[in-house]
């Protein structure tokens, strides 16, 4: 593996662990897709530094956990701001 990939992985997984950063802010911050902090951090990783990957690897499973809830939230602030009430969008049952 080539000495700048190993660099990165580690950097990544920095990241995640001290920003508690979800995979998709993690690519943003690093330019590159979600496919390679994916491959960075459990397969990558787990070759250079086995503990710093089960650290951060952690720390997405939590975010994975909790995306549902995030998009939730996301949802609901969207139709708040549009709507001016969030009494649900306009729903009647």
């Amino acid at each position: 593996m080539k000495a700048y990939i190993e660099e990165r992985a580690v950097e990544v997984a920095n990241f995640i662990i001290t920003s508690n950063a979800t995979v998709r802010e993690t690519a943003r911050k690093f330019g590159i897709s979600k496919s390679t902090v994916h491959k960075d951090v459990t397969e990558r990783l787990t070759k250079i530094n086995p503990k710093l990957a089960s650290q951060a690897r952690g720390v997405l499973e939590v975010n994975k956990s909790e995306r549902h809830i995030r998009g939730g939230m996301a949802t609901k602030e969207k139709y708040m701001s549009i709507s001016g009430s969030g009494g649900g969008a306009g729903r009647r049952y």
